[in-house]
C-alpha cells in the first residue's frame, strides 16, 4: 500500500510524489503595486492633511497627525477671490481646450479610420510623430507665433496651442474604436438613406463613446495642470490658472507653509476628483484602443 500525496503535489512517472513549484508572481506583483500606491498616494495625503495642521505644529511634527485640526487654512483660502478667479480661469481653458480635441481629433480619426485615400497611413504616421515632440522643445516658435497672432495674455492662447499637441494621442486612441465598428453597420444605414455624415453622428460616435470619454478626461486633467504653457502666456494675475496661482500663493507667503499646503491641495482637488471619478471609463478606452 501506497502513502496519499500531500495536497498541492504531483506524481512523477515512477510513482513518487512530487511538490508543485511555488509561484511568486502574484505576491510580487501585488507588493509592486502596493509600492507604487504608497509612493503615489502618501504625497498627495501629506499635502491635505498639511492643510489642516498649523506651521508650529508641521516645524515640531512634520509627518505627524493634525492635533488639534484646524480649518483656518482652508477658509482662509475658499474666502479669497483670486483663488476663485484661478479657479475659473482653469474651468475655461480645460474645458475649450477638451472641447478642441475631442471635436478635432474625433474629425481627424473618422477620416484615418473609415475612408481609404492615398497617403492615409503616412498622414497617420505624421500624427503619430506629434508625441515625439513635447511642448518644452517648441517653447520658443510658438511663443513668436502666438505673439505675432496677439494672443499673448489670453487663455485662448493657453487652450489653442493644447489643442494642438494633444491631437496626436487623441487620434491614436479614437482611430481603433473608429475602425473596430463593422463595416456592414455603414453599408446598412446606407441602405436605410443615411449619409456618412449621418452614419458619423448617430451610430459611430454613441459606439465610440469609452474612447471619446478617455480622450476628453486626458486632454481635461492635463490643461488643468498645465504650468509651462500658462506661464509663458499669461503675464496677468488677474488671468492666472490655478497651477501659476499655486506659484504666486507660495511665493506671496513663503512663510505659512501650512497655508500653501491647503492652497495646493485644494488646486489639485477638481482634477484628482474627476480623473478617479473617470477612472473605469479611461481604463475601458484604453483597453478597447489597445485591442483595435
Amino acid at each position: 500500500m501506497t502513502a496519499a500525496a500531500a495536497p498541492g503535489a504531483t506524481t512523477d512517472p515512477r510513482g513518487a510524489p512530487r511538490r508543485r513549484p511555488v509561484r511568486w508572481s502574484g505576491p510580487l506583483v501585488y507588493a509592486l503595486a502596493l509600492a507604487v500606491v504608497a509612493v503615489t498616494a502618501v504625497p498627495v495625503v501629506y499635502v491635505i492633511l498639511g492643510g489642516f495642521r498649523s506651521n508650529g505644529q508641521l516645524a515640531a511634527h512634520p509627518v505627524g497627525w493634525p492635533s488639534p485640526w484646524i480649518t483656518d487654512n482652508y477658509v482662509r483660502v475658499l474666502t479669497s477671490s483670486a483663488f476663485w478667479s484661478q479657479v475659473l480661469a482653469s474651468t475655461v481653458t480645460a474645458l475649450v481646450a477638451t472641447g478642441g480635441v475631442v471635436a478635432l481629433g474625433v474629425g481627424a480619426a473618422f477620416v484615418l479610420a473609415r475612408y481609404q485615400f492615398r497617403g492615409r497611413e503616412g498622414l497617420y504616421t505624421f500624427f503619430t510623430l506629434g508625441l515625439l515632440f513635447p511642448l518644452s522643445v517648441a517653447i520658443l516658435p510658438l511663443y513668436l507665433l502666438l505673439r505675432n497672432l496677439g494672443l499673448l495674455g489670453s487663455l485662448a492662447g493657453v487652450a489653442i496651442p493644447q489643442i494642438a499637441f494633444a491631437l496626436p494621442v487623441t487620434i491614436i486612441i479614437l482611430r481603433p474604436f473608429l475602425q473596430a465598428i463593422p463595416q456592414e453597420l455603414e453599408d446598412a444605414a446606407s441602405i436605410d438613406g443615411c449619409g456618412r455624415l449621418g452614419f458619423f453622428w448617430r451610430i459611430l460616435l454613441p459606439l465610440s463613446g469609452p474612447g471619446l470619454v478617455t480622450v476628453g478626461v486626458l486632454a481635461f486633467v492635463t490643461s488643468w495642470n498645465a504650468y509651462l504653457l500658462p506661464l509663458l502666456v499669461l503675464n496677468d494675475p488677474a488671468t492666472f490658472t490655478l497651477p501659476l496661482g499655486v506659484q504666486a500663493f507660495s511665493t506671496q507667503y513663503s512663510q505659512d507653509t501650512a497655508a500653501i499646503l491647503a492652497f495646493t491641495s485644494l488646486a489639485m482637488l477638481p482634477a484628482l476628483l474627476f480623473f478617479t471619478l473617470a477612472e473605469r471609463r479611461i481604463v475601458g478606452g484604453l483597453t478597447g484602443a489597445v485591442k483595435g
